[in-house]
């Protein structure tokens, strides 16, 4: 164990499952600016109104933004032997990096610390019996994502972008980012897809609406939906009230349910398709 850092060692520490949790997903995106952590705690707060055990670690080491989104503002509680007690709101255990550093005081952070915070976020944490980890992965493809895929085996990725080209080019190569990993890819998800007028009720299409969709099936991953570019959404991001909190039926929430329920879809394609003891190397 201790001779893990030796030169030309073919072995890696880890990627090791967590106990008691059963699926990890995490949510990437190629650039920032897409929604991706509402996507990822909406996600989250969803999966446990369904009645699942879920946990949402944050790992956008340097734009935390889950605890404004979530309302979880306390420091997280040391226990004995250092492990670390995740807060929880609205049925969803959490932790981020913003719950130690809080304020606007940067991190300014190399490969290493990221590594050894993401392990320690991972296998320090008492998750205790989850169905599922939501990873808000940073945008991109840096120490962040790599140290993720070899601490734990994923159980799949979720790729989040606009419909707009710029968002698209950079989706692509998130795709490609967890090809090369090996990480099952359970969908695209399109983030402020369309904009409905409040006053006339026609969909008005700022990014140019669908083009997610086609990326889907130009590189034959599943598509998960729609969501669209609605105020309220935004509004309880800051608030810190998740729009899924309304309810499935809430015309808000209508769509995260969706996308939710896909997801649910595609891990259980994934876990039923992946061979018992497969795991996720990096090179």
């Amino acid at each position: 164990m201790a001779h893990g850092h030796q030169h030309g060692a073919p072995q890696q520490q880890g990627p090791f499952p967590l106990p008691g949790v059963s699926n990890i997903i995490a949510i990437g995106s190629g650039k920032g600016g897409v929604g991706k952590t509402t996507v990822a705690v909406n996600l989250a707060v969803a999966l446990a109104k369904m009645g699942y055990k879920t946990g949402l670690l944050d790992a956008d080491i340097y734009g935390p933004n889950v605890p404004l989104m979530m309302s979880t503002n306390q420091q997280p509680r040391v226990l004995t032997e250092n492990r670390i007690e995740p807060l929880q709101n609205f049925g969803v255990k959490v932790i981020s990096v913003g719950l130690l550093n809080p304020g606007d005081k940067p991190l300014v952070w190399r490969g290493p610390m990221l590594h050894s915070i993401i392990r320690q976020f991972l296998q320090q944490v008492e998750w205790g019996e989850l169905d599922y980890l939501v990873v808000d992965l940073p945008p991109g493809t840096g120490d962040v994502v790599i140290s993720l895929f070899q601490t734990v085996p994923l159980t799949g990725a979720v790729v989040v972008s606009t419909p707009s080209d710029v968002s698209l080019q950079d989706g692509r190569k998130a795709i490609e980012m967890f090809r090369t990993a090996r990480v099952d890819i359970l969908g695209l998800v399109e983030n402020m897809s369309h904009f409905v007028c409040p006053h006339c009720h026609q969909e008005i299409d700022i990014f140019s609406k669908g083009g997610v969709e086609r990326t889907a099936r130009e590189f034959a991953v599943p598509f998960l939906g729609s969501i669209e570019l609605d105020p309220d959404i935004r509004k309880g991001g800051d608030s810190g009230k998740p729009a899924v909190l309304e309810g499935e039926t809430n015309p808000h929430a209508k769509s995260l349910y969706a996308f939710a329920k896909q997801v649910l879809l595609r891990v259980a394609e994934v876990r039923s398709s992946s061979a018992p003891g497969d795991v996720i190397q990096v090179q």
